[in-house]
């Protein structure tokens, strides 16, 4: 038995440019066949991106850095920020950073967007995913002991909704929860089916 993807991208090289956990446990629950690279890229944009376009950008720097040797050859490319009205929130930079950061999503609403590339020798689409996610008023201990007992360092935003403190300070979400964690899945395997038509 096959599904629909695997029908598609039958015959095709699938290659994930990423090096996150989370990508790749996502890739494997497609029941695809891939291999994964983690280019390594200058990660700043210009100033004048406004925030849908700041991970679709990066996302094809990723997908252009990585070099193809057939025509069968489709690399995936994606990035995902996190970002208030007024401020995109990247990776943080120490404990503090992320505590800093924690402090200015709680009792909130902010976005977070992942810009997907999928990127063949001869054509190459991006699209971006947007979800907003509410988080409940967040008393500092309870942020001190995530950021200390966790691993926010590697993630835009400070955190990962699959663990604590999303189970926990999390009120409502707005579309894709596979978004918030990494990857639009939904919108990903449609459009990978239709990048190969």
């Amino acid at each position: 038995m096959t599904n629909s993807l695997q029908k598609s991208l039958c015959g095709y090289n699938i290659i994930l440019a990423s090096g996150s956990p989370r990508r790749r446990e996502f890739f494997s629950s497609l029941g695809i066949e891939f291999t994964t690279i983690s280019p390594d890229v200058d990660e700043s944009y210009p100033p004048s991106l406004s925030h849908i376009e700041i991970p679709q950008y990066l996302s094809r720097i990723k997908a252009r850095a990585v070099e193809l040797h057939s025509e069968k050859d489709i690399v995936i490319t994606a990035d995902t920020i996190v970002c208030t009205q007024d401020e995109v929130l990247g990776k943080p930079s120490s404990r503090q950073d992320a505590i800093h950061i924690l402090k200015t999503l709680s009792g909130g609403t902010h976005d977070v967007i992942t810009g997907v590339t999928i990127r063949s020798a001869n054509k190459e689409l991006s699209f971006h995913c947007t979800t907003s996610v509410t988080f409940d008023t967040i008393e500092d201990m309870d942020i001190e002991y995530y950021v200390d007992t966790f691993s926010p360092m590697d993630k835009a935003g400070a955190y990962a909704i699959q663990e604590w403190i999303g189970e926990i300070g999390i009120t409502h979400i707005n579309g894709s929860y596979h978004n918030v964690v990494g990857m639009p899945m939904a919108q990903l395997y449609s459009t990978l089916k239709t990048f190969v038509e």
